[in-house]
């Protein structure tokens, strides 16, 4: 059964839960947190570490805005390229973004403003630039098809070992990873067939980068999984700022930190420490296992990182903006 959405903004209400502690100070590549502050990007959906350029992550826009893709200097916030992308169509919902082996970076055209109506969207796959300056740079576009049937989506990730391609539907009652072919083709229409089940309504995922860890996010909360070759063991909960519209997470590249990223003007990438395990080396302990989640529902799924202050007026914030959102995409 589908959960109003008036009834997920009183259960953020009545929960009393706290506001986010502040991002520590940056550290020398700034993946400690940051603020996004190019005026242009006012829909930041998704976030990858960079594998070329320390401190840099990539992000786009959700929709309304073009063919382009932002690296954002960590350390000062500002971006230092923009880039085109060329040899594609006209982006319709551009949800996420991920990086894979050998520096390719993939844009996931998977949302679905009709909510699971459209029979096909579109990955966009093109080199990470060597050196970052505004360029255009040519893409290879894939056509996604599930195989149940067309869904709505935000979350699209690339095991960083096998380059495999997954994505994990957007469903409030909880959704499905799915996987795409070993290899994807440019010709006819890539399969996407549902592994596994994903206990958490996913705005974005992320890999590990050794590939040994799973990161779902939420509006909510979130959950880290052992991939455990494909075959997912659910792990514990993560420590989630509660933000405004929390939409991205991304890996530091150490694997140390977990970056989460929302939506609105001027908006902040807050850290917080992975779960054990994410890096090669040891990782201290601390964002998984203990944190106090709204509930134990499924769709809520994490725990959200508390602080001193009652966040009744943070909540409220996140029932309005998500509320206008979904008015607005129906409109």
């Amino acid at each position: 059964m589908r959960r109003p959405f008036a009834l997920l903004a009183g259960v953020l209400l009545a929960g009393a839960c706290a506001l986010p502690a502040s991002a520590a100070d940056g550290g020398s590549t700034g993946d400690q947190g940051f603020t996004i502050k190019d005026p242009r990007i006012t829909e930041s959906s998704g976030l990858a570490a960079s594998t070329l350029h320390p401190g840099i992550y990539w992000t786009h826009n959700d929709s309304d805005d073009g063919p382009y893709i932002y690296a954002v200097d960590s350390r000062t916030g500002k971006t230092v390229a923009t880039v085109t992308l060329r040899g594609i169509g006209s982006p319709r919902d551009v949800e996420a973004i991920s990086i894979g082996p050998d520096h390719q970076i993939y844009v996931g055209d998977i949302g679905d403003n009709l909510g699971g109506k459209w029979p096909y969207v579109w990955i966009y796959r093109l080199p990470e630039p060597k050196v970052l300056k505004n360029q255009t740079v040519s893409a290879t576009q894939y056509v996604v098809k599930y195989a149940n049937g067309p869904r709505d989506a935000e979350s699209l990730l690339v095991h960083p070992k096998t380059g495999r391609v997954y994505i994990i539907d957007k469903k409030e009652d909880g959704g499905h990873l799915y996987e795409g072919p070993a290899t994807l083709s440019a010709s006819g229409a890539n399969i996407f067939r549902p592994v596994a089940t994903v206990d958490l309504w996913a705005t974005d995922a992320a890999f590990s980068p050794n590939g040994r860890q799973l990161a779902v996010r939420g509006y909510f909360g979130g959950i880290y999984y052992d991939w455990n070759g494909g075959r997912i063991k659910r792990e514990g909960r993560l420590d989630v700022p509660l933000q405004g519209q929390g939409e991205s997470v991304s890996y530091s590249p150490d694997g140390t930190k977990l970056m989460y990223g929302s939506e609105g003007a001027d908006s902040s990438v807050q850290a917080e420490d992975a779960p054990e395990g994410a890096s090669s080396g040891k990782v201290p302990s601390g964002g998984g296992s203990s944190a106090t989640g709204v509930g134990n529902s499924a769709t809520f799924g994490g725990g959200f990182k508390t602080g001193a202050v009652v966040a009744a007026f943070a909540a409220i914030g996140i029932a309005a903006g998500l509320g206008v959102r979904r008015l607005r995409r129906r409109g």
